[in-house]
């Protein structure tokens, strides 16, 4: 059996901070929300919502269908100029 969608949607927030050098404060600061809140929404304590959602597709330069399709979707759809070390989007998932 898969991921559900929000445990997905957890794990592809976590690729592209990874994959971006992003914060959770930095995070917050896009959605308006304190560094808490989004620690509650990784943690599976309270969902993304679908503002939240389209807001971090549009942040991150993605369709929200890329963003919801998982990490591995999500990261090879993040443009090249994205990734914390351009050469590092070269190898990861492409």
């Amino acid at each position: 059996m898969g991921l559900g969608l929000e445990e997905s949607l957890r794990l592809t927030v976590a690729a592209l901070m990874r994959a971006t050098g992003d914060s959770q404060r930095v995070l917050a600061v896009v959605l308006g929300l304190t560094q808490t809140q989004i620690s509650r929404r990784q943690s599976g304590v309270t969902s993304w919502t679908l503002r939240d959602v389209e807001v971090l597709a549009g942040y991150y330069q993605i369709a929200v269908l890329d963003l919801l399709a998982g990490p591995v979707r999500a990261c090879e759809t993040l443009p090249a100029a994205r990734w914390r070390n351009t050469n590092a989007g070269k190898g990861a998932g492409r």
